[in-house]
């Protein structure tokens, strides 16, 4: 992972300070360390994967990265909240948010949908991105800043077997991303967004088969899964004013040719 973005130049992220939400696996933590390369301070939120979390920012640290620990149940929006201020008030600032924190939570078909469930999936994926924004942004409107979203392939394509409810939240994210874009781009702050297609991350290990996993990447005329590191590109150019600063409002897709819009 260390070397994926090692002598990658982005002046304007040099110093800022950025808030990583799920940064101790999986594409957040891919997140974690492309930032802290390029010179970001970085506040890297886990939630149980402390261990995980620990590891991931001494590899950052190693590469001269700044990188503040801070811990927090997403399902929660005390939490969440908390987790943004201590990030912010840690640093002295927030110049950026990345909404990467979520997941499937379980694999349950529509017909057997559960209250519980339609709860606990909304929750940790679009409640979450509501809340952490909303504790944002007066941190970001200060100076402008940027916001990132992780949706997802399955907010367009409908998700496969028992991940409709995921693949809606998601589709949430990807709306809510166009929303607080129009309500922001005039006071300096852009919002975008990342659709990850397949990607070979926990994810995949805790709530796809291989046969599951072996059919979807059959569905990729790239003719295989992506390791996390090649989605960092599009978040590094989302974040910087300097590459994409006429960008708001947008959902790259990343997901080698599955689905093309």
């Amino acid at each position: 992972m260390s070397d994926t973005f090692n002598g990658l130049a982005i002046p304007d992220l040099k110093g800022k300070a950025v808030l990583i939400t799920g940064g101790s696996t999986g594409i957040g933590a891919a997140l974690v360390v492309a930032f802290a390369q390029v010179g970001a301070r970085v506040g890297l939120h886990y939630n149980s994967s402390r261990d995980a979390a620990e590891k991931v920012a001494a590899e950052a640290e190693k590469l001269g990265g700044e990188v503040f620990l801070v811990q927090g149940d997403f399902s929660k929006s005390a939490d969440i909240t908390r987790v943004v201020e201590e990030t912010a008030s840690h640093f002295g600032a927030l110049d950026g948010l990345i909404n990467n924190a979520g997941g499937m939570v379980a694999r349950q078909n529509y017909a057997e949908f559960t209250e519980e469930h339609y709860d606990a999936v909304m929750d940790l994926n679009g409640r979450s991105v509501l809340v952490a924004t909303r504790a944002a942004i007066p941190w970001l409107l200060k100076q402008g800043g940027f916001v990132i979203n992780t949706t997802s392939i399955a907010a367009r394509n409908g998700a496969s077997n028992g991940a409709g409810l995921y693949g809606s939240s998601k589709a949430f994210v990807s709306n809510i991303t166009r929303g607080m874009a129009k309500e922001w781009v005039k006071q300096g702050v852009r919002v975008n967004a990342v659709a990850p297609g397949v990607i070979l991350t926990p994810f995949h290990e805790r709530y796809s088969t291989e046969a599951q996993l072996a059919a979807n990447v059959a569905t990729i005329p790239a003719g295989r899964a992506a390791a996390p590191e090649e989605c960092v590109g599009a978040y590094l150019f989302l974040a910087s004013n300097s590459l994409s600063g006429y960008v708001t409002g947008q959902v790259i897709e990343v997901n080698g040719g599955q689905l093309m819009p």
